[in-house]
């Protein structure tokens, strides 16, 4: 098995967040008209893979450039590229029209439909805000499109090139796998809904039912779960497997070692009964496979050993875990045998089974010769960043987000060739944002390779969990925050008890990463988180406030709520007492939050109490203490909360 070196400092590290670049639809590969910009002057961040039935093409979505790159897979070389308007997060093949369909991420959001014969784009097809993942029907006849900020899944008819329903499901789904048959497709969303001062916060998976286009269940993951990023269905249709964080957020984050802040799982969803099977930690003991990714499934039989294999990108970790799926399945299913064989029998004496999600030795048995065995390989990938994962024969090829290049690693066990990359072009120098990026992502330098500062924050946002973090003590947790502005509104933190982010960005690498790191790498974050820029709001209306959220915007004014959330900003950068505080605590003031982009950042207060815009101005406003809201008739509140969500 290979694994990484943990508990090291390492250099050159990567990460995510998407660069927003719009393009015409131009193609340009050989033969081709040229395209009107030159594609080696930015980025290109492969993000999403899909092959072609016969494994002679692979396509790559490349989220910087605005294009898809067409590989031979013969060469190893990019051998045509097509370009597309907006961001394309992911691509998916329809072999029977010789056609592609790509997900342009962009707010507008469109599917685009192109020919892969002359890269043409043959209808582009509006969907949701910001379509992340597709799902293609195994007769081609129905495209689904993840629409992350909308929160739900668009239906595509592709011989009517138009969308026909949207399926709500929870919040920020983000990826999405049918079944061999076609009925039911199961979306991962990205994070947590509901209140976040509970104790049990976790994200859902919802399975859809394609006959019904509804959502037959939810399925709720254990507490901690957040940052679902990958799904796939097994061959046989019977289980669905979702990659995600398991926070341990109700211990004081007084150290990181051994899975002590966050675990990093894959669980496991019976999909007949709609329920949660299992969950598994992909670490091992001592070191950290953070923030994974992307999983697939190779056919039955998917190695020369017969086996059938489940992959996952460990994005966190530059890593590919390649686990006996079938062998993983058995051992679940003795250790919940046993569990539920000592059911009652602990008081008499009985020893404890350790419960599959605190387990971080699962992947590991005692052999029959007394050599431990390994149900996966844990393999360090050339490149930084992997995201998708597409297996085409006995190969797995992963997209390398930040190195800009493709990763092959031989599937077959007695492979002796260690995995590969080909570039997809010229490289580019990097900038110190785009290096801060990668940092932001990146795990290694992290103490045994936890967490990065994208697990709590992933997209520089916020990951819906209260945190007990020392920086004011113990035994007060308060919500993560999103790291838009940050530099621009100090003091930071909830309390303000940083007195800028420049500060919190060194203090959270020595008090959260639990290393000690070069003040460049400080300096590379701070130059990443300082130009973000917010998403426009799902609840404007062609860029423009809506009729509610006009209405709303005199009753902002009426309620003083202008006094503390000023323009340009939406925050006046002072600390007030608005009576949120814990009972312990009195009369403590808080820092004043912006206002931009609060649509994204619920649960909302300090310790996450309202669930929603509606509860921060109503049953969690007692006094008026943070607005004069009282006064307000029902459709001022509602419009008034329309229009602090289109900020």
């Amino acid at each position: 098995m290979t694994r990484t070196k943990c508990g090291g400092a390492l250099a050159g590290v990567l990460g995510c967040v998407l660069l927003a670049i719009l393009g015409l639809c131009t193609v340009l590969t050989e033969g081709w008209a040229q395209a009107p910009r030159d594609p080696k002057s930015w980025y290109r961040s492969p993000c999403a893979l899909a092959a072609d039935a016969e494994g002679k093409r692979l396509f790559v979505a490349e989220a910087g450039t605005g294009r898809v790159a067409v590989i031979d897979l013969n060469t190893g070389k990019v051998a045509g590229e097509i370009h597309v308007p907006g961001v394309p997060l992911d691509v998916v093949v329809d072999e029977d029209r010789n056609r592609i369909y790509v997900a342009d991420g962009s707010p507008a959001g469109f599917v685009h439909a192109v020919s892969v014969a002359d890269g043409t784009v043959g209808a582009s097809i509006p969907v949701g805000h910001t379509p992340t993942a597709l799902a293609l029907s195994p007769d081609g006849k129905t495209l689904y499109a993840c629409n992350r900020f909308t929160n739900d899944v668009s239906v595509v008819d592709t011989d009517a090139g138009k969308e026909v329903v949207r399926i709500p499901v929870q919040r920020q789904p983000v990826a999405a796998a049918l079944t061999p048959d076609g009925s039911d497709l199961v979306v991962a969303n990205h994070l947590p809904a509901g209140r976040g001062d509970t104790g049990n916060s976790a994200a859902a998976v919802s399975i859809i039912s394609t006959a019904q286009r509804t959502a037959r269940a939810q399925v709720r993951l254990l507490n901690g779960s957040t940052g679902l990023r990958g799904v796939c269905v097994s061959p046989d249709g019977k289980y669905a497997y979702v990659t995600h964080i398991l926070a341990r957020y109700l211990i004081p984050t007084t150290q990181v070692d051994r899975g002590w802040m966050n675990t990093n799982a894959l669980s496991i969803i019976d999909l007949a009964q709609g329920k949660l099977l299992a969950c598994v930690l992909v670490d091992d003991m001592d070191c950290g496979a953070a923030n994974p990714w992307a999983t697939v499934c190779t056919p039955d039989g998917g190695d020369r050993g017969g086996r059938s294999l489940l992959l996952v990108s460990h994005a966190g970790t530059h890593e590919l875990s390649v686990i006996d799926r079938l062998a993983m399945h058995r051992k679940i299913d003795a250790r919940l045998a046993e569990a539920e064989r000592l059911k009652g029998k602990i008081a008499a004496g009985q020893r404890m089974v350790t419960p599959i999600e605190d387990d971080l030795s699962f992947f590991v048995e005692a052999g029959r010769s007394g050599v431990a065995e390994h149900l996966r390989r844990r393999i360090r990938l050339p490149g930084n960043g992997p995201r998708s994962v597409c297996v085409v024969g006995q190969k797995a090829y992963i997209a390398m987000y930040f190195s800009d290049d493709i990763a092959v690693v031989d599937l077959d066990p007695a492979a002796v060739q260690k995995p590969l990359a080909f570039s997809l072009g010229p490289e580019t120098q990097m900038t110190l944002e785009r290096r801060g990026e990668m940092l932001f992502n990146d795990a290694t330098s992290c103490f045994q390779h936890w967490q990065s500062c994208a697990t709590c924050h992933p997209d520089a946002r916020n990951d819906a969990l209260n945190w007990d973090l020392l920086n004011d003590g113990i035994g007060n947790p308060r919500q993560s925050k999103s790291m838009l502005l940050s530099h621009r509104t100090p003091p930071v933190m909830v309390t303000g008890v940083r007195k800028d982010a420049e500060t919190a960005v060194r203090a959270g690498m020595k008090f959260i990463e639990f290393m000690v790191r070069p003040e460049e790498d400080s300096v590379a974050v701070d130059a990443y988180l300082k130009p973000l820029e917010p998403v426009p709001s799902p609840h404007l209306a062609d860029g423009k406030l809506n009729e509610s959220a006009q209405r709303g915007q005199k009753a902002f004014l009426k309620a003083g709520c202008a006094q503390c959330h000023p323009a340009p900003l939406s925050t006046d950068i002072q600390k007030h007492d608005v009576g949120i505080g814990l009972p312990h605590e009195g009369a403590r003031p808080f820092d004043t939050p912006t206002l931009v982009e609060v649509w994204r950042t619920a649960p909302y207060l300090m310790d996450g109490r309202a669930a929603t815009m509606m509860d921060v101005l109503t049953t969690c406003n007692k006094g008026d203490k943070h607005g004069m809201t009282a006064g307000l008739s029902k459709q001022e509140l509602q419009d008034l909360a329309e229009y602090v969500l289109s900020r």
